[in-house]
């Protein structure tokens, strides 16, 4: 498909149009936040007609979804890989997955923006909510393993667990592990702080510790 603008006849390959929106719109976001994101901007980003982007996406809402689902998929991916099935133990996998949540925060700070300042309904997204259960099961998974070797009656849930391990992760990235003016100080890396939480959390679980 090709139209003319200011004399000059540009085109676009359809099937990299979704991909090149995606991107526009990580740009965006990197540079003025969510609230920078238009739906008319990301198409004049990408290079194409404001009408174009309605091939692929019902409106803005529907085009930060999409890349809010992409970022929970490599949260996802990041976190699985991170958990290497619980070797050498569970407390020292468990400890990766934490560093690789604020590696992930750190690395893609405009993923992680759409996916959790966007505002969005994720009912009202299926990929998005698809995409989100699929990075918490894979935190959730790790916390069912660590939870197992926890001895006696006494033993937590392990959806407790999986869902207090992402709000430690998720409060240290978001206040100290942040790339922007808004990161918080510290007289410490932000690593180093979830894993002394981590460390406590843990330890009064009864849970094992790393070796």
């Amino acid at each position: 498909m090709s139209w003319t603008r200011n004399g000059e006849t540009r085109s676009y390959h359809h099937g990299n149009l979704r991909e090149a929106l995606m991107q526009a719109t990580l740009a965006l976001i990197a540079e003025k936040g969510i609230a920078g994101v238009t739906f008319a901007e990301a198409a004049r980003r990408a290079g194409v007609s404001a009408a174009a982007p309605y091939r692929h996406f019902r409106d803005r809402d529907e085009l930060l979804a999409a890349v809010a689902a992409a970022g929970f998929d490599r949260l996802a991916d990041a976190l699985t890989a991170a958990w290497q099935s619980g070797k050498p133990s569970p407390a020292r996998a468990y400890e990766r997955v934490g560093r690789a949540y604020l590696d992930f925060a750190r690395r893609h700070a405009a993923e992680y923006a759409a996916m959790f300042e966007s505002g969005l309904p994720t009912e009202g997204h299926e990929a998005l909510q698809q995409a989100g259960n699929r990075a918490f099961g894979a935190l959730r998974e790790a916390a069912e393993v660590l939870v197992s070797h926890i001895p006696g009656p006494g033993r937590p849930p392990a959806l407790m667990v999986a869902l207090h391990t992402w709000s430690l992760a998720h409060g240290v990235a978001s206040l100290f592990g942040r790339t922007d003016g808004a990161r918080r100080k510290l007289p410490m890396a932000p690593e180093e702080l979830l894993e002394a939480a981590f460390l406590v959390y843990l330890k009064g679980l009864g849970a094992p510790s790393a070796p």
